[in-house]
């Protein structure tokens, strides 16, 4: 049922203005379009309920709006092509809930949301002059109410106004809620019975705020995490103390019109370095040795402006990390750098399809369909365009957007992350105003939630994903359905183990997921990698590709619980999966190893490590053998992933 009633109502005279001053004297209104002169009035909206924060916020306009039943209503500026923003509440005046709000999902910066709404509520809707002061129109657009598989209940963060980072701060394996000014570290450390204790740490005013991003991890292994502040000026690096009480800052002196920022092991040293898109030259990156030394590099990983997403991800199955950048649409299109496994890396995105120039500000990278290969959604923030990418897992993907739903979803932003949010094992996607759920069969239904995009992390530890926008969590109330999260200690790979795959194998087949600081574009998200089981009752196994190379399986965990998995070295090495089909020779081999098997394994990714479980060496199969002539004299495991599972051989080179 679609409310037809449209209707205008002009707000200019002195008394029209004054009764949209502030919360007590908002101004009633109904389904239809409404034109507001000026926002003007002096109260400004609390708290906030839509991304970008209090600054330059100065006046609004207020409205109440009481349904005569329960309905979807949509609240949107898209007609008006104005940059606006609003609030929309429950409650009293002085004790107002954030139920809803928006800036720039209805494209073209202006703001379009969709919220289930309740016969008899009054719900308060304040304008405010963030981005405009000037006159501009907006609808209210009444539906049927949506009957959602997904509900959230609304928590509120003690003292903490600004979330961006939802990550495990002190090693307890619970995500915690993080806000910063720029002298102050604000946690809400979640506790192992429930609820939080807040933490103030005080820190030097840091030269460089997280304004456009901010991206977490233990740089220097101390098992507490560190903070990446990405900035218009250049990024700001606090690196938590030995005792998780305070911070150190450290700003490199160069000048970086900072965009989306990540943590990631480039080099493949051990050693998280720092990674920084700009805007208007080639990205920067910092190369760390583990010491708080960090070294400046500038190009090759995007070497032209407009940067703005980028998502390191391993999209090619070869256990070495990749990187994607959602551009700006301003500049050269988006750019997709295939590591070379030698310290370079190659743009691929044009002959793989993904050289676009929209404007899409991030993307949102997954295995859509569970057959163990990264997808891709890149998604709009003003043009309306999507584009679901379907990865065929041999070096090539196919554009699926059509019929997709994704073909007729309207809804922009900036932020674009995938997370399976109902456990039913498959990834959906948080962005353009609603929540597009995975059906399973490569198609997504838009769901419209109370939240908007924001840090994601399981806030309860009830196995359910949350999201927070600004001091509001949205609790995810949860279903039936099975869970398991996988928790990575790195040794030899970094503390995190950022960079790795984790591959989790249950009766509905298998999902992956890479671990990864910093993704959509502004946020920081949980590390720890997050699976929805459906109806299954147990997990077969969990394998681990480390950012090493070291691979480990886990049999038969315990599910609906967090699995800390810390990366193993061998002492020596031994057979771990053997099949009578599957031998290597000669063994030992000089120069060349020979396969042989009772499937086609031709194009497979080897992987070989020392035994020390080191890898050493990432090729493929070809007409049979392997290559082995780069390996010193010694013993080695030869790993390679065959239609039932990983087949493993030791052998000896000369």
């Amino acid at each position: 049922m679609k409310k037809s009633l449209i209707f205008l109502v002009a707000c200019i005279g002195a008394s029209s203005a004054w009764a949209q001053d502030g919360c007590t004297t908002a101004l009633p209104v109904g389904a239809g379009t409404h034109t507001v002169a000026v926002v003007n009035g002096p109260e400004i909206p609390s708290p906030i309920c839509a991304l970008n924060g209090l600054t330059n916020v100065s006046t609004s306009v207020w409205y109440t709006y009481t349904p005569s039943e329960d309905l979807a209503l949509t609240i949107s500026t898209v007609a008006s092509g104005v940059d606006t923003r609003f609030h929309v509440y429950t409650g009293s005046c002085g004790a107002l809930v954030c139920v809803g709000g928006d800036d720039d999902s209805g494209g073209g910066l202006t703001s379009l949301t969709t919220l289930n709404v309740t016969t008899g509520v009054i719900y308060t809707i304040a304008f405010d002059n963030r981005w405009t002061a000037s006159g501009f129109q907006f609808q209210l657009i009444e539906n049927d109410i949506v009957n959602t598989p997904l509900s959230f209940t609304q928590v509120f963060l003690v003292g903490t106004s600004n979330v961006q980072c939802v990550v495990d701060m002190n090693g307890d394996m619970l995500d915690d809620a993080v806000s910063v000014t720029p002298s102050v570290v604000s946690i809400n450390h979640q506790q192992a019975g429930g609820g939080f204790v807040t933490s103030n740490i005080g820190t030097s005013a840091a030269i460089n705020t997280p304004s456009w991003s901010i991206a977490a991890g233990d740089l220097d292994d101390n098992g507490f995490t560190d903070l990446l502040y990405g900035g218009g000026n250049g990024c700001t690096i606090m690196m938590a103390s030995d005792d998780g009480l305070g911070f150190v800052q450290h700003t490199p002196p160069q000048y970086i019109f900072s965009q989306r920022t990540n943590m990631v092991d480039i080099n493949n040293d051990g050693n998280l370095d720092v990674f920084v898109c700009h805007d208007v030259a080639p990205n920067v990156y910092f190369y760390h040795d583990g010491n708080d030394n960090f070294a400046y590099n500038q190009g090759g990983l995007g070497d032209n402006g407009g940067n703005y997403g980028s998502i390191w991800t391993d999209f090619d199955g070869d256990h070495d990390i990749d990187m994607f950048i959602a551009k700006c649409g301003s500049s050269p299109p988006d750019v997709l750098c295939q590591n070379n496994g030698n310290g370079t890396f190659t743009n691929v995105a044009p002959s793989l399809g993904l050289a676009d120039g929209q404007q899409s500000w991030s993307s949102a990278w997954g295995d859509f369909d569970n057959d163990a290969d990264m997808d891709i959604l890149v998604g709009s923030s003003s043009s309306g365009y999507h584009k679901l990418m379907l990865n065929s897992g041999i070096g090539t993907f196919t554009n699926i957007t059509p019929g997709s739903g994704f073909d007729a979803f309207g809804g922009q932003t900036i932020e674009w992350t995938t997370h399976d949010f109902n456990n039913d094992g498959y990834l959906d996607v948080l962005g353009g105003g609603a929540m597009m759920l995975n059906n399973g069969d490569m198609t997504f239904s838009p769901l419209s939630i109370p939240a908007y995009n924001g840090p994601i992390g399981d806030l309860n530890n009830d196995g359910f994903l949350d999201i927070v926008n600004y001091g509001t969590c949205f609790m995810n109330d949860g279903n039936a359905n099975n869970y398991i999260k996988i928790y990575p200690t790195g040794t030899v790979s970094n503390k995190n183990g950022i960079g790795a795959r984790v591959q989790v194998t249950s009766a509905m087949g298998t999902q992956i997921r890479d671990v990864k600081s910093g993704d959509g574009f502004e946020f920081m998200s949980s590390i720890t990698a997050h699976f929805g089981l459906g109806a299954d009752t147990e997990v077969t196994e969990v394998v681990i590709y480390w950012p090493s190379g070291i691979v480990q399986t886990v049999s038969n965990p315990p599910i609906n619980g967090i699995l800390n998995i810390v990366e193993g070295v061998f002492t020596g090495v031994d057979d771990q999966v053997l099949s009578p089909a599957f031998t290597v020779f000669p063994n030992p081999a000089d120069n060349v190893l020979n396969i042989s098997a009772d499937q086609d394994l031709g194009g497979s990714i080897v992987t070989v490590m020392d035994v020390t479980g080191k890898r050493v060496l990432t090729t493929t199969v070809r007409q049979g053998q392997v290559d082995i002539s780069t390996l010193k004299s010694g013993m080695y495991l030869l790993q390679v992933q065959g239609d039932g599972g990983l087949l493993q051989r030791k052998f000896t080179k000369r």
